[in-house]
């Protein structure tokens, strides 16, 4: 991997969510960054968590780990999680591929998440 394909992932708090904007090629090396990220998610306690995945590149099964341990994070805790798109299509395929899709909220957009919009 380039230093340009690098993930990079940035947080933003509003009023009633979390959000978490995921760019580049997150494989097992960047799983700290995502850690990291929900850490501060978990810390905010906010109503709902927005992942938006619409520039990540590609994506392993590093990112779909943390993806899936964060969702259970926030569903024990009674809070939404929430990734939105648009999905690449490497991305959708690692979703697809492990039958994963349906476990989470997917929506087009970040500004699509009801969550979202009532911030």
């Amino acid at each position: 991997m380039s230093w340009d394909e690098s993930a990079t992932v940035r947080v933003a708090r509003a009023p009633d969510v979390f959000v978490i904007g995921v760019t580049g090629a997150v494989d097992q090396a960047e799983r700290d960054l995502l850690s990291a990220a929900w850490e501060e998610a978990t810390e905010a306690d906010l109503p709902a968590t927005v992942v938006d995945l619409s520039g990540v590149t590609f994506g392993d099964s590093g990112l779909l780990n943390e993806l899936l341990m964060a969702e259970r994070g926030h569903r024990l805790r009674g809070r939404a999680f929430i990734i939105a798109g648009p999905l690449r299509p490497q991305v959708r395929r690692l979703f697809t591929v492990t039958g994963t899709l349906d476990h989470f909220v997917v929506v087009g957009t970040a500004g699509d998440a009801p969550e979202h919009r009532a911030s």
